[in-house]
Order: C-alpha cells, then sequence, then structure tokens
C-alpha cells in the first residue's frame, strides 16, 4: 500500500502561499536559469507554439517569465489553490488577458478534462505534489493525451540522490524521472538541465 508523504504546508491558504512565494526565488536562484530553458525548448519545438499549459503554475513565475519570452502565445495556469491564483494575477498584470487561470488538483483523475489541447505543457517544481513518486507516472500519461502530435512536455521537479532531496518515496532519482516519461509513452526522454537539486527534462 502507497504511503503518501504529507505535505508540512498547506498552499491553500495565502499565509503559506505568500510565504512560500516570498523565499522561492532566493532560495534557488538558479530557478531563472530553468525558466530560460523552458522558454528556449517551446521555441524549438517540432510545431508552433500557441497554448501552453503549466500545471501546478503557483505564483506565476514561471508564467511570467514565459508570456514575456513568448509573446504570441497563451496560457493556462492550473494549480488547487485560490491564493495562488491570487499572487499569480498581481505578479502577471496585462499579461493576465492572455491566462487562463483553472482552479484544479492534478491529483484528481479528472484534472485533464475539458481543457482542449496544446502544442507545450510545462510544469516546475510541482510533480512532487503528488505526495507520492509512484503517482508520476500517471500524471505525464494525462498530460501525454493533451499533447497535439509534436509538442513537447517539459518537466522539471526536485531529484532523490546526492546534491538532491533525501525523501526516495516523494523525489524520484533522476534515472526514475526519465523512466516514468518513458513509460507514459514518450518516445524522445532528454535531459536538459541539472542545477541546485532541480532536473529538467524534455519529453516528446
Amino acid at each position: 500500500m502507497i504511503q503518501e508523504v504529507p505535505s508540512p504546508i498547506d498552499l491553500r491558504l495565502m499565509s503559506d502561499a505568500k510565504e512560500w512565494e516570498s523565499t522561492a526565488m532566493s532560495k534557488r536562484p538558479s530557478r531563472i536559469e530553468f525558466f530560460a530553458e523552458f522558454a528556449a525548448a517551446i521555441k524549438a519545438a517540432q510545431v508552433p507554439v500557441s497554448r501552453v499549459l503549466e500545471l501546478g503554475s503557483g505564483p506565476g513565475f514561471l508564467a511570467k517569465h514565459l508570456l514575456i519570452a513568448l509573446p504570441a502565445i497563451t496560457y493556462v495556469a492550473l494549480d488547487f489553490s485560490t491564493a495562488m491564483h491570487e499572487l499569480a494575477g498581481k505578479r502577471l498584470g496585462s499579461c493576465s488577458s492572455r491566462v487562463q487561470f483553472v482552479e484544479r488538483s492534478f491529483r484528481d483523475p479528472a484534472w485533464s478534462l475539458g481543457l482542449g489541447s496544446f502544442e507545450a505543457i510545462v510544469t516546475n517544481q510541482a510533480v512532487h505534489e503528488l505526495r507520492h513518486k509512484h503517482y508520476a507516472q500517471e500524471l505525464h500519461t494525462q498530460a501525454r493525451k493533451l499533447l497535439v502530435p509534436g509538442g513537447v512536455y517539459l518537466v522539471c521537479d526536485h531529484f532523490f540522490g546526492e546534491g538532491g532531496m533525501k525523501n526516495d518515496q516523494l523525489y524520484m532519482t533522476a534515472s526514475e524521472q526519465y523512466e516514468a516519461l518513458a513509460s507514459a509513452g514518450f518516445v524522445s526522454v532528454e535531459q536538459l538541465l541539472l542545477k541546485s537539486g532541480l532536473i529538467l527534462h524534455r519529453a516528446t
């Protein structure tokens, strides 16, 4: 039986959401390098990208970077927290006109219903919020079904192992992350960046 790892914070609470927002970039300043890799990978996608879905969009750090770097895209920001959407709306300012905010948890088996299709799906430091690594493959399978042919799936999360996290139930090793994506049906999986306890994969 899977024993889920409880979260020490509740990101649905504005106090916890604001605390996470206030420290996320200072704790991991290299996040900006990952954001640049996301943008470059979307620009290099096999098909022109006009519609992007972010899973676990949080307070809008990645969304703001991508909306500025890619002025032709529209964006679906999916998060389970009203508080996070509120913070994201403030951060995005006028860019919010290109964003659809969807309050939904990707732990819900029906999270993908009615969202339509996308040329790119992204997620940053969110897959572990499934609360057990066992669930990652199913999330990736659902995401793959929303991609148009030639679309790109970009997955960045913490990893377990040297230089990374210490909980092997919540976090996957780099190879486990690769295998979860391959087992979800992606024919090509490539590591783009590994730094500061985070790893970014591109899957197509």
